[in-house]
């Protein structure tokens, strides 16, 4: 079954072609960096503009790579949330009219489990499920009990900033380009982790779930102080070097703390990984070092980030467990809960 999937959450803008849920024909990813870079962040109006500049173009050099065309896909797929209800509609009403002119079938997929399903289509092993899913993104921390494709019980998430946003907004603290992570994640190297006592935040309610609002301003009086907190001036290289390794170092030891206890409660020996700051190479070596006898599971190359290759593979399953496709009248959801 080649699956045609089409990812507009955010701000890229993407399309892919997947056969049998696993072997990728072709993935095309547009992303919008450049458009946002000067606002330190996305912005929802400018994201809408390009991806309706750019949507038709991805899905035909989708298809002009894969040397397919549209009546060769036996099924379309798209991210119908949670996400920016303007980018989702982009996509949702373009793979409708594709599914409805070609009278194909229609998928939509939920973007967070299509993110632990990115780790899971390009494992040679088979998963041994319960598994744990985590999902670190600019939008999303997210710890899941996955029983089954399609299976989930939600065990934490954030109350407040989700980390990678926490990673983007120290970073404009600091002076920094968006996206922030891999610019924090540079400065790390040469800072030393130890120089601030930061700390995440602890949930009361929930000790699964997730809280970096208050390690973000630590951050912040770090930087310039409690009393001017506004202020604008930039630290010096060797500060922005310390606070980065850090914030960085207080952000992931609670995650991989939270992380590994949950594993153990719910007995699951694989953990799952999805989103892009799993591409954080001190993480996944924080992981490891903490606790080497467990399964890590992390997105092959290219497929951390957002991605259509994951909406596809995922949809492929959806599909043969529900045994139809949606209606039409499938609806854009900002927000999706497990």
């Amino acid at each position: 079954m080649l699956v045609l999937g089409i990812e507009s959450t955010c701000d890229e803008t993407a399309a892919a072609i997947v056969k049998d849920g696993k072997e990728i024909i072709s993935n095309v990813i547009s992303s919008q960096i450049d458009l946002h870079r000067e606002f330190g962040g996305v912005v929802p109006e400018l994201a809408c503009r390009r991806h309706i500049d750019i949507m038709i173009p991805v899905i035909q050099e989708t298809l002009e790579n894969a040397k397919l065309e549209l009546k060769d896909i036996d099924l379309f797929a798209v991210s119908k949330g949670p996400g920016l209800i303007g980018p989702l509609l982009i996509g949702l009403n373009t793979a409708k009219s594709l599914a409805f002119s070609l009278n194909k079938p229609l998928i939509g997929i939920n973007h967070i489990e299509a993110h632990l399903y990115a780790a899971i289509m390009s494992y040679e092993k088979p998963i041994s499920f319960p598994a744990l899913g985590v999902v670190l993104s600019g939008g999303h921390t997210t710890l899941v009990l996955i029983k089954s494709l399609g299976n989930y019980q939600l065990i934490g998430e954030t109350v407040d900033d989700a980390v990678g946003e926490a990673f983007d907004k120290v970073a404009r603290i600091l002076h920094l380009p968006y996206p922030g992570g891999p610019e924090i994640e540079a400065l790390a190297l040469k800072g030393d982790a130890k120089k601030y006592a930061f700390k995440a935040g602890v949930v009361k309610k929930n000790p699964y779930s997730f809280s970096f609002s208050g390690l973000k301003t630590a951050v912040l009086y770090a930087v310039r102080g409690q009393d001017n907190a506004h202020s604008k001036e930039k630290p010096t290289l060797q500060v922005a070097c310390d606070i980065s390794a850090s914030f960085q170092l207080a952000a992931f030891t609670g995650i991989v703390e939270k992380t590994l206890i949950a594993a153990s409660e719910f007995k699951c020996s694989q953990i799952i990984f999805g989103g892009g700051v799993t591409n954080n190479q001190f993480l996944r070596k924080l992981f490891t070092s903490t606790n080497p006898n467990l399964e890590y599971v992390w997105p092959a190359l290219g497929l951390s980030l957002d991605n259509a290759a994951m909406v596809a593979g995922l949809a492929y399953h959806t599909f043969l467990a529900k045994g139809c496709g949606d209606s039409l009248n499938l609806e854009a959801e900002t927000s999706i809960p497990f």
